[in-house]
């Protein structure tokens, strides 16, 4: 109840509602605080204003004149005699519970000074045409010459707020104890009495003729022995009538003198009983609603504090995990850059090594040319002519080929100064300032919306969605259908639409479909498995779409004929792969003898031939007296019997057994037609202009036929 205390505190003074009065709007203010925010309007000093207030002065004024109390001039501005002035300076301010209100609300009522009106004794009346801002929504309302009296008491918030300020009291007491009376924890209220917990079991044991009494706990048990009788409210208008009448054009509860004064008679109005149970009901239906709003906001409200707590984990184990990836890409960049100083260590020691290496082999050869040099410049002193002729060809050979061997590119560097190494780090700066977070998870598992998804006859419509408050991006979607029999799955869609219908699912079965989602990351979990029926029969009509253009088709694709005196050819618009399926087809005209011919066919069959013509057919022609079986233009199993106005044509599809058989009137025309059938198979029927043919679909099984009953078979193609 700690929850309701707001409701019933008034707007403007942020107490308790004290002998609440209820405004146009709707909302309650107390009586004293709605007489100290009144304004006088301009129009309250014109003559019929000065006279109203002047000898119109209600004895109900008076009556609460006691009870109310006012600002002294001093502290509000406003005059303790002769009416309220506007006082548009004042400034706005809140009241305790935070509402706006203006003028500024007055101290608690016993805190207030009473100004008497001069040699009379009591307090100035409400001046009239003053106008009552609402505090709550600020609507202006103008009094009339009844002024305040004119608003209802609010009776019931006057009880709860007395209700409540009892059940905030002093906790009640045992009522048997002898001594120091513990504190109360149940009331029964059949015996009226509170206990405590060793008086109850004592005094009130829950067997015998006490084990039907209700026990409550101490509030509400005070809270309904302090309930007082419902107060009988009298009219506003008539303070001697009592209101036992419901205005509802007015919504508001009147008298029989109101009704006799003609006020309300034009308005509908109801009893007041009837209307207060009315109105009872309604609130209790509204009461319902926002109680079930209520338990989804304290549920909305846990899930909101979940998040707080997962967001909280999520986010320390983002910030460990980005903290990890960092100091991972830290420590690669630490191993490469070992790497790379290890590679120009090398090459470091790798041109030392080969420029001391030519340092030394120069050095070597240049002290061998010096030598050689300065041997020659001694030889060349002698004078001794027959001595330097012996050894003078000797010695410039050897000096031409000192000379050679410091040719071109003896004096060239073997190696450059240079490191020819250049680290490229520009794509990995740029990869860094572009380091930046991107879709790290994969789409989660989408939702199938049940109310959305439906079978058919031979098809299927999903529909999905993505999980509330999911921010993963979906690149697209797949669907996936076991074959009906329990078997693998396989995909059926793959795109970004979250809805799909299937065709060509066959009859009778229940098919399992599921759903995933995928993106850049990778694909994410499928949904839950959802389980379809598809018909348990199959209800077709003829297919306008991939019929001859010479059919002529009606009545909703089900009656077919034909404008050529040739054969066409005209297929179901479903068809058959597994199970077992009868049709029938209704001669409605057959003229000068034509011979049309009834089975089953591949989806390319021939249209401008009889059915059964090609190898894509399987079929009987049958005309006034006998039929015969035809396939890939092979004539088989000639049967008496035909057709005539009127005539019924029966076709059974059993793929358990692989046949197919044909009947004519209700009786089995000739033997098994064909057998071994595989595959997908179109119902299909062939006609000229002399035919006309309604197709019935859907059909049970032939009382003569069991599915995998051994029969003899016919003609085998």
């Amino acid at each position: 109840m700690d929850e309701m205390e707001e409701e019933l505190k008034c707007p403007v003074c942020g107490s308790f509602f004290r002998e609440p009065i209820i405004l146009p709007c709707s909302h309650n203010i107390c009586l004293a605080c709605a007489r100290n925010i009144l304004v006088q309007t301009p129009d309250a000093e014109s003559p019929q204003s000065s006279r109203a207030s002047g000898s119109g002065v209600s004895d109900y004024d008076y009556l609460d004149l006691d009870k109310m109390s006012l600002y002294s001039e001093a502290d509000s501005g406003y005059g303790s005699y002769g009416g309220f002035v506007s006082a548009p300076t004042t400034p706005c301010q809140k009241s305790p519970n935070g509402v706006r209100v203006f003028p500024p609300s007055m101290p608690p009522p016993q805190q207030a000074q009473h100004h008497l009106l001069p040699h009379t004794g009591v307090l100035p009346p409400v001046p009239r045409n003053s106008c009552l801002t609402c505090p709550q929504c600020h609507r202006s309302l103008t009094l009339d010459d009844r002024g305040l009296r004119g608003f209802p008491k609010n009776r019931v918030l006057e009880g709860v707020v007395d209700r409540y300020q009892q059940s905030k009291a002093a906790a009640l007491k045992c009522q048997l104890c002898e001594k120091s009376p513990r504190e109360a924890t149940v009331m029964c209220e059949q015996c009226d009495v509170f206990y405590c917990d060793p008086c109850r079991l004592r005094c009130h044991p829950p067997r015998g003729p006490l084990a039907k009494h209700r026990l409550v706990p101490p509030a509400q048990g005070r809270i309904s022995r302090r309930a007082s009788p419902r107060k009988i409210s009298t009219c506003t208008e008539h303070e001697l009538e009592n209101l036992s009448m419901y205005c509802v054009q007015c919504k508001t509860p009147v008298c029989y003198q109101c009704l006799e004064d003609g006020k309300h008679s034009t308005h509908e109005v109801k009893a007041l009983g009837a209307m207060w149970k009315l109105h009872k009901g309604q609130l209790s239906q509204a009461l319902n609603v926002l109680s079930d709003r209520a338990t989804e906001a304290k549920e909305f409200l846990v899930q909101l504090r979940n998040m707080v707590q997962h967001i909280q984990e999520n986010g320390v184990e983002f910030e460990a995990c980005l903290v990890a990836q960092c100091d991972a890409l830290i420590e690669a960049l630490n191993r490469r850059k070992a790497q790379l100083l290890s590679r120009v260590t090398k090459e470091h020691e790798h041109k030392l090594s080969v420029v001391r290496d030519q340092i030394s082999h120069c050095t070597v050869k240049l002290r061998q040319t010096t030598g050689l040099m300065e041997y020659c410049l001694e030889v060349i002193k002698e004078n001794d002519p027959s001595g330097f002729l012996q050894i003078s060809d000797a010695l410039i050979r050897r000096v031409h080929m000192t000379e050679n061997q410091w040719g071109k590119g003896s004096l060239t560097p073997r190696m450059s100064s240079d490191f020819d190494l250049t680290l490229d780090s520009g794509p990995l700066l740029q990869t860094i300032h572009q380091l930046d977070f991107v879709q790290m998870k994969v789409p989660a598992a989408p939702i199938l919306q049940l109310e959305e998804c439906c079978t058919q006859t031979s098809s299927a419509t999903l529909s999905w969605k993505q999980p509330p408050l999911s921010t993963i991006a979906v690149d697209g979607y797949i669907l996936e259908l076991d074959d009906g029999t329990g078997g693998q799955f396989r995909e059926v869609y793959v795109g970004t639409e979250m809805i799909c219908t299937v065709d060509g699912l066959h009859f009778n079965s229940t098919y399992k479909s599921r759903v995933k989602a995928f993106n850049s990351s990778g694909v994410g979990q499928y949904s839950k498995t959802l389980v379809m029926q598809t018909s348990e029969i199959a209800w077709f009509t003829f297919d306008s779409a991939s019929a001859h253009p010479d059919i002529i088709l009606s009545n909703d694709n089900l009656t077919v004929t034909c404008n050529s005196y040739d054969d066409r050819v005209v297929m179901g618009n479903t068809g058959f792969s597994r199970g077992v399926h009868y049709w029938e087809m209704t001669i409605d005209r057959y003229d000068n003898h034509p011979d049309p011919a009834f089975g089953v066919a591949r989806a390319d069959v021939m249209k401008d031939v009889m059915l059964g013509k090609d190898d894509k057919a399987w079929a009987m022609y049958v005309d006034n007296n006998r039929s015969w079986f035809m396939h890939n233009n092979s004539h088989t199993n000639r049967t008496d019997g035909g057709i005539s106005k009127g005539a019924t044509v029966g076709v059974l599809l059993d793929f358990t057994r692989g046949i197919l058989l044909f009947l004519i009137n209700d009786e089995q025309q000739g033997p098994v037609a064909f057998n071994t059938l595989e595959g997908m198979y179109y119902p299909a029927i062939s006609l000229n202009r002399n035919v006309q043919v309604t197709l019935h679909s859907g059909l049970p099984i032939p009382d003569f036929y069991t599915p995998g009953e051994s029969e003899a078979a016919g003609s085998v193609c």
